[in-house]
C-alpha cells in the first residue's frame, strides 16, 4: 500500500518535471523555469507550514532555502540541495513528452527524472512529512532548492555562497547528487555464501559520491606568421595547434589512487575475488560491466580538447589558432596537471587558464556513512552503501569553500541491468516508479537520523 508520503514524492516530482526549467547556458535563452520551480518548492513548505526563503540575484534565476531546526543543538546542521534547472531536449528523440512526466510501464518519464528533481521532489516530500508527524530530526536540515547547477551554478549555489553564506551557518556536511543509486556488487550468478553454496540473489551496492573530480578550462593558444596560403612555412599556427593537440589527446595520464576509489575497489575486489592490483586495474575493471565506466573515468586526470579555431578564409594562413580543453582533475591534482600539461604542450602553444574549479573529498568513513548504511539496511537487508569518486562535478564544489563536505546520495534501488547514471542529460531519461518510493523511505530515516 502507497503511503502518503510515497504518493506526495511521485506527485511533487512530476509537477516539478512539468515545470519546464531548462538551462541553455545562455541568458537570452534561459526562461523563468527555475524561479516558477522554486516557488512550486516554497508554496508546498508553506502549507505544511514550514517557512522559506526565495533568493532570485537576477530574474528568473530562483532558488529557495530552508531551515527545519533539530533536537541538538550541539549537531552541525546537514545541507540537502538539489538542482531546479535541467538540460535542454531534443524532443525528437524522445518516445515520451520530455515534460509530460508521463508514466509507462512502471517508469516515470521526462526531463529531471533523476538529474535531479526526483530528489527535489522527495525531500519537499519527506520535509512536509516531518511536519505532518511532528518528527523533528536530530541535526538542522538546511533544504536548498537551487538554480543554474548546469551551467555551474553561477547564479545558485556560487552565488549564494559569496552573497549569502549566513543561509548555510552551522553546516558541516551537505547530501545531494550523484549517488545512492544500486549496482550489481556480486558477479552475475549470485554469490557463494559460508558453506559454498549459491545465494540465489545478488547483494547491491549502494555508490556514494565521496569525492568529485574537479572541473576546469584552459585554452591553447598557438602562433605563427600570417601569409598567404600558397607559400606555407610548415610551422603555421595551425599546424603547431595540431601538434598540441595530438599531444594531449593521445596522452594517458596515470592511475592515481584517491581514498574513495580505494574504497570502490576494496569493496568490489573482495566481493568478485578481484585484485585491482597496479597491473590488473583495467582488466579487473571491464568486468564490472556498465559500472566499469563510472568507476573506469574516475582513476587519472582528463584533459579533451573539445573546440578548435584558426582562420577565417582558405588562402590566408592565420597568425593565431585556438583549442578549448575540457579538463577533469582528481583530488589534490591542480599543480601536477598543470605542469604535466605545459610539457605536453611544450613550445607549440601557450595555455591559457580559464575556470577553475579543484576536486571536492569528503572522508569515506564520516559517520553519516553509517547513517546511510542503516537507512539502507532497513529496506535491503543485503544493500552495501559503497563510497566511490564521481567523475563529474556538482554544487557541492561551491559549498566545499565554506568547509561543508559533501556527499552524493539519491537513494534508488533499481534492477541490476538498469544504469541509472546512463540517464543523466539523456532523451528518454526515466526513474522507475518504485524506486522513487524506496528513495521516499530511505531518505526520510536518513534525514531523521543524521
Amino acid at each position: 500500500m502507497t503511503t502518503e508520503l510515497e504518493r506526495e514524492a511521485l506527485e511533487f516530482v512530476r509537477d516539478l518535471i512539468r515545470i519546464d526549467s531548462v538551462n541553455t547556458g545562455t541568458a537570452e535563452t534561459i526562461g523563468d523555469g527555475e524561479t516558477r520551480a522554486a516557488q512550486y518548492v516554497r508554496d508546498r513548505l508553506a502549507e505544511a507550514g514550514i517557512a522559506s526563503e526565495l533568493i532570485e540575484p537576477v530574474p528568473g534565476r530562483g532558488s529557495l532555502v530552508a531551515r527545519i531546526r533539530g533536537s541538538d543543538p550541539d549537531a552541525g546542521a546537514l545541507l540537502i540541495h538539489a538542482h531546479l534547472d535541467v538540460v535542454p531536449v531534443a524532443e525528437a528523440d524522445w518516445t515520451h513528452p520530455p515534460f509530460g512526466a508521463e508514466i509507462h510501464e512502471g517508469y516515470l518519464y521526462g526531463r529531471g527524472a533523476v538529474d535531479m528533481k526526483d530528489y527535489a521532489g522527495t525531500v519537499l516530500a519527506v520535509a512536509r512529512h516531518y511536519a505532518r508527524e511532528g518528527i523533528v530530526p536530530r541535526r538542522d536540515l538546511v533544504l536548498a532548492f537551487l538554480a543554474d547547477e548546469e551551467s555551474g551554478g553561477i547564479w545558485g549555489s556560487d552565488w549564494l555562497v559569496r552573497n549569502r553564506p549566513d543561509l548555510f551557518e552551522g553546516v558541516t556536511e551537505a547530501l545531494s547528487e550523484v549517488g545512492g543509486f544500486s549496482v550489481p556488487l556480486d558477479a552475475p550468478g549470485g554469490r557463494a555464501d559460508d558453506g559454498g553454496a549459491e545465494v540465489a540473489h545478488e547483494r547491491r551496492a549502494y555508490l556514494l559520491a565521496a569525492s568529485e573530480k574537479g572541473v576546469a578550462g584552459a585554452t591553447l593558444v598557438a602562433r605563427g606568421r600570417a601569409g598567404h596560403g600558397s607559400r606555407p612555412t610548415g610551422d603555421t599556427a595551425v599546424v603547431r595547434l595540431a601538434r598540441a593537440v595530438a599531444a594531449i589527446g593521445g596522452h594517458r595520464f596515470p592511475v592515481v589512487r584517491t581514498a574513495a576509489l580505494e574504497a570502490f575497489l576494496r569493496a568490489f575486489g573482495a566481493a568478485r575475488g578481484l585484485a585491482f592490483s597496479d597491473d590488473s586495474l583495467e582488466e579487473d575493471l571491464a568486468t564490472l560491466g556498465f559500472v566499469a565506466t563510472l568507476a573506469g573515468a574516475s582513476t587519472r586526470n582528463t584533459v579533451t580538447p573539445t573546440v578548435l579555431r584558426a582562420g577565417g578564409k582558405v588562402n590566408v594562413i592565420p597568425a593565431e589558432a585556438s583549442a578549448l580543453l575540457d579538463i577533469r582533475l582528481l583530488p589534490g591534482q591542480d599543480d601536477v596537471l598543470r605542469r604535466e600539461l605545459r610539457e605536453l604542450v611544450g613550445d607549440d602553444a601557450e595555455v591559457i587558464e580559464g575556470r577553475w574549479w579543484s576536486a571536492t573529498e569528503a572522508p569515506p568513513d564520516a559517520p553519516l556513512i553509517e547513517v546511510l548504511q542503516r537507512a539502507v539496511a532497513a529496506e535491503d537487508a543485503d544493500g552495501v552503501v559503497v563510497p566511490y569518486l564521481l567523475p563529474a562535478s556538482t554544487d557541492n564544489k561551491h559549498f566545499a569553500r565554506l568547509g561543508i563536505r559533501g556527499y552524493g546520495f539519491v537513494p534508488l534501488r533499481v534492477a541490476s541491468d538498469f544504469d541509472v547514471f546512463a540517464q543523466f542529460h539523456a532523451a528518454d531519461e526515466r526513474v522507475p516508479v518504485d524506486a522513487l518510493h524506496f528513495c521516499a523511505r530511505v531518505t526520510e530515516r536518513i534525514l531523521r537520523d543524521a
